[in-house]
């Protein structure tokens, strides 16, 4: 594919970023949630944290999670980096496919969480998990913000043939 004229490339950079910054803190909203749905005493607090978490998660994080998904691989089609030419672009790629995916489970914890009473130490393994998940996920996130900015070198075979093909190819 050849690449994108310089505003629409601009365009579709600017609606990636976008995506992905809203994702990166819809997940750090839900990791201060996770938090004070362990940490609180009162349980009307708690249960309120892990209702706001399933309000965060599926109308928030997917939607942007799908969002950053579409757009890069846009971005990367219509950039020389291309879709599978550079390792670090295929990482970002399947970091958001993982993440995308891990949502489920997540999202069933917090929704189950939402539905107990949550007296005393009630579901704290599953409390825990939402705590370790969210930062988990948070500090995926920044890796793949961190492979966006230092774009490390490495080229797939298949980027390696594309580059040697278009070395070839008369001006």
């Amino acid at each position: 594919m050849t690449p994108f004229p310089p505003q629409l490339r601009k365009l579709t950079l600017t609606l990636h970023v976008a995506a992905s910054v809203g994702w990166l803190g819809a997940v750090a909203a839900f990791l201060a949630l996770a938090v004070a749905g362990l940490s609180s005493s009162a349980p009307q607090t708690a249960q309120g944290s892990y209702v706001a978490m399933e309000l965060v998660g599926w109308p928030v994080i997917v939607p942007l999670s799908i969002a950053s998904l579409l757009t890069g691989v846009l971005q990367s089609l219509g950039t020389v980096w291309g879709l599978l030419r550079h390792y670090w672009v295929i990482a970002k790629l399947l970091i958001t496919v993982l993440l995308l995916v891990h949502m489920q489970p997540v999202g069933h914890l917090a929704d189950t969480a939402a539905r107990a009473t949550l007296a005393g130490g009630e579901l704290e393994g599953m409390r825990i998990q939402l705590i370790a998940d969210a930062a988990a996920a948070l500090l995926v996130l920044l890796t793949a913000a961190a492979l966006s900015i230092f774009k490390p070198r490495g080229m797939t075979r298949y980027g390696r043939r594309c580059r040697r093909e278009q070395s070839i190819l008369p001006r």
